[in-house]
């Protein structure tokens, strides 16, 4: 089987030494350099370079520069996305964020788990798991998602945070890791 349909099916693959997915993560690269040395007033010429890394066409979403990921094909954004300043988005494996998400600076979404075993890691092994993000959910500062993670609608993950397990629906986590502090009810603020 191929590296990159064993890297989309969660198995194990080679993500060091395929040629096939190292020229897909250059372009990808590419593509976000040229986003983040385009002008942030320069809007249409940004959306364009977006559609193109994610290879979809989104038009109500807004990333501001730097941004990092690995292909850009794998991630799926929702409606009024907001993904602040220096931000590495790792889709290995898909990454899905719901509409009206906002993530806060210099959060990571890391879709790779790599061998605990040296010589097998030093090999280039490794496998990627989903990440999904629900609607209405907010990121701070700071926060970092693991492999296999799905952060249900309404979370609100604080500032800091290291979400290693699922969320379900309207939480407050923090901490590292993240843990459940409250339910969100509709009518606080």
């Amino acid at each position: 089987m191929e590296e990159k349909k064993k890297m989309l099916a969660g198995e194990w693959y080679d993500a060091n030494y395929d040629n096939t997915l190292k020229e897909e993560r250059i372009r990808a690269k590419d593509l976000c350099f040229d986003l983040n040395h385009t002008k942030p007033s320069d809007i249409e010429q940004r959306l364009k370079i977006l559609n193109s890394l994610f290879n979809n066409a989104y038009s109500n979403i807004e990333i501001l520069s730097p941004f990092m990921v690995d292909y850009g094909y794998n991630i799926m954004l929702g409606d009024n996305v907001f993904i602040n300043h220096d931000c590495y988005l790792m889709d290995c494996a898909s990454i899905s964020i719901g509409d009206n998400t906002f993530i806060g600076p210099k959060c990571g979404l890391y879709t790779a788990n790599h061998p605990l075993n040296a010589i097998t890691r030093n090999k280039g092994l490794e496998q990627a798991l989903p990440i999904i993000i629900g609607n209405n959910v907010w990121l701070g500062a700071n926060v970092i998602i693991l492999p296999g993670v799905t952060i249900g609608d309404g979370v609100v993950v604080g500032a800091g945070s290291i979400v290693t397990q699922s969320i379900s629906d309207n939480q407050l986590v923090i901490g590292a890791p993240a843990k459940v502090v409250k339910s969100i009810n509709d009518n606080e603020n």
